[in-house]
């Protein structure tokens, strides 16, 4: 007895050894099976790839990007009932956007010849929120429906040109909400569904009296109520180079609204605080804009809404001001003398011929205003033994990738007398998200710079999207310290620019459909909030100072 139990333990080793021998026996087959579907696809023997892939299913059945090649080689096959089976496979495994292989289902029943069945299946798709309905409309793979009145109506193809225009309004507006409704994240967050299609049935009774700005700036606050800053609607006036706008510039510091550009024949208003537009001080105008200023959080206003006070069309939409084209500007010029000026729209833009009011200021400009038109970029302040890094936009810049420009920056970190870091991205309104990660990585193994009082980041209300995600990387993993003012948007956001042109004005905008969690889920912050608060002010402006910089210089840890 003694004997057989100390063969006991031998025993299970021998089937632990012989179990894990055979799973790398596994693993070996189905990675050979996997190589050998990807030769096969490369040269595009589709059902020798499909068979590849299925041996390869058999032995591993759970990964949802294998079941979606072999649906791939499958529809390349022409073997479009197999393919349907294992789209659907891929749909219950969840391996992309729900819509995706809904989506390619309708393609293959296309391709059967059935169209009910593939209607049904688009319809699914686009109630699951798929995103491009321009791909709908110009999908060869379609071709067959395009006469059929359901296709029709799932893409929004009618003809817009045979309509009058109460009839061409109210299509856009039908289909603005059904694109709301289908397309975003959690279109009534803020308000109720039934809120929401009071306000469409109202617009729809209406649209006969109003006149065309009025209609885009009520669509415009329909837009709005879906809550969030990605989600917006702009004129076809207030978009591309050549814009129908007023010729100025202005931004809202902390003491209040100033002109900070102008073209050459309005030089007298550089640097004038504005008072009022029309009749509406500007403290009161700003909260009137709220309506249509698209925002994730209170920053967003400051950061967007004195950008619609250039579009007196919209002013004049939301029944601010009587004429769509000029506007009456109650200003206090640098001089002193407050006096009204009416400005007319033009065909334009700012550009580089623009009079500046910083350029009025003496000394050279800050580093946060040295290079704003590149990416990415970082100086070394000797003097300070401190590098500023300014990183504008979340991108990847040809001459030098964002790892390369990582990698460039934490090595002249350790190699120098660096004891302070300053990120910038008080401007960054984002980009793609995946592209920050050797920035975080590179933050988070550099032991030099992530201590309490080495590592600062400026933050303000321009810090969105992408830059948003980066921002709360940066806080959720190291001891940066955040100056500013708070950021544009909420560490855990609704946002994606998911492209929407209305059919008959062209009016163009996005609409969100992601979440992104970047933080703990039950962080409900508005924003992430400056240790170190340094909002910008007109004063410092106009002496070519940096409050924040000045802040981070100043800082010493428990001072």
């Amino acid at each position: 007895m003694e004997h057989t139990r100390s063969l006991r333990p031998f025993a299970a080793v021998l089937l632990l050894l012989a179990a894990s021998f055979a799973a790398a026996q596994d693993f070996g087959a189905y990675q050979k099976a996997l190589d050998t579907a990807r030769e096969k696809r490369l040269e595009q023997a589709w059902m020798d790839a499909a068979e590849a892939y299925r041996d390869a299913i058999e032995i591993n059945p759970t990964v949802a990007d294998v079941w979606s090649r072999l649906a791939h080689c499958l529809f390349r096959a022409e073997k479009y009932e197999d393919a349907i089976e294992a789209h659907k496979k891929v749909y219950e495994l969840g391996g992309t956007y729900p819509w995706s292989p809904i989506y390619q289902i309708a393609v293959c029943y296309t391709k059967t010849g059935d169209k009910d069945r593939a209607i049904e299946w688009l319809q699914k798709a686009m109630d699951l929120g798929f995103r491009d309905i321009t791909r709908v409309r110009r999908d060869r793979n379609l071709e067959s429906l395009r006469d059929d009145p359901r296709f029709i109506e799932i893409a929004a193809t009618a003809d817009v040109s045979e309509m009058s225009r109460d009839e061409g309004w109210r299509y856009d507006l039908r289909f603005l909400a059904r694109e709301i409704a289908r397309r975003h994240y959690d279109p009534y967050r803020l308000h109720s569904k039934d809120e929401f299609d009071a306000f469409v049935k109202e617009l729809h009774n209406e649209i006969p009296v109003l006149t065309d700005h009025e209609i885009e700036a009520r669509l415009m606050i329909l837009t709005r109520m879906a809550g969030d800053g990605h989600t917006r609607l702009y004129p076809t006036y207030a978009r591309g180079d050549a814009r129908e706008a007023l010729p100025i510039s202005i931004y809202l510091f902390k003491e209040g609204m100033y002109v900070v550009a102008v073209p050459e024949e309005h030089k007298e208003l550089l640097g004038a605080a504005v008072l009022a537009v029309g009749a509406h001080p500007t403290d009161e105008l700003m909260q009137l804009l709220d309506a249509i200023t698209y925002q994730d959080n209170k920053m967003g206003l400051l950061a967007s809404g004195p950008g619609f006070v250039r579009y007196p069309q919209i002013l004049n939409g939301l029944g601010l001001i009587s004429k769509p084209n000029e506007v009456e500007v109650t200003v206090k010029t640098r001089a002193g003398e407050t006096k009204t000026v009416i400005l007319k729209t033009e065909n334009t833009t700012q550009t580089d011929d623009w009079l500046l009011a910083r350029n009025l200021a003496p000394g050279d400009p800050p580093l946060t205003m040295k290079s704003r038109n590149k990416s990415y970029w970082f100086e070394y302040l000797e003097d300070a033994n401190t590098v500023f890094f300014q990183y504008n936009r979340v991108r990847s810049e040809r001459e030098e990738p964002f790892p390369k420009f990582c990698e460039r920056l934490f090595e002249f970190i350790e190699e120098n007398n660096v004891e302070r870091l300053v990120i910038d991205i008080r401007w960054n309104g984002g980009g793609n998200t995946h592209l920050i990660q050797p920035l975080i990585h590179g933050l988070i193994k550099c032991e030099k710079i992530n201590r309490s009082g080495k590592l600062f980041v400026i933050i303000g209300r321009n810090t969105f999207s992408a830059a948003m995600n980066c921002a709360t990387d940066i806080d959720m993993n190291t001891e940066a310290i955040f100056v500013g003012e708070p950021t544009g948007s909420s560490p855990n956001f609704i946002g994606e620019s998911v492209p929407v042109t209305l059919p008959y004005s062209k009016m163009t905008g996005t609409i969100s459909d992601l979440h992104w969690v970047r933080s703990w889920p039950m962080d409900y912050r508005s924003w992430i909030a400056p240790t170190i608060y340094a909002p910008p002010s007109f004063e410092a402006y106009m002496a070519n100072r940096d409050p924040a910089m000045e802040a981070i210089l100043a800082y010493r840890h428990g001072g």
